[in-house]
């Protein structure tokens, strides 16, 4: 798992969040795939820089195409 994404038993049960939040990485994906931009993700979870979400859905995308 990548730095961008952290998983502890203590937070939020072991799922993947954001590194330094307790944003589930699974809500960025639930927005986009609603039709929801980046902006809106971003604007309701003020905790998660835009850094850091273009972070993890540019690693989500490197392992996907690693599995091409």
């Amino acid at each position: 798992m990548s730095a961008a994404i952290t998983r502890d038993p203590d937070i939020m049960h072991g799922t993947p969040v954001f590194h330094g939040t307790r944003v589930p990485v699974q809500t960025l994906f639930d927005y986009l795939e609603n039709g929801d931009s980046l902006d809106d993700f971003l604007e309701g979870f003020p905790t998660v820089s835009r850094a850091l979400a273009i972070q993890v859905l540019e690693e989500c995308e490197q392992l996907r195409l690693a599995n091409v």
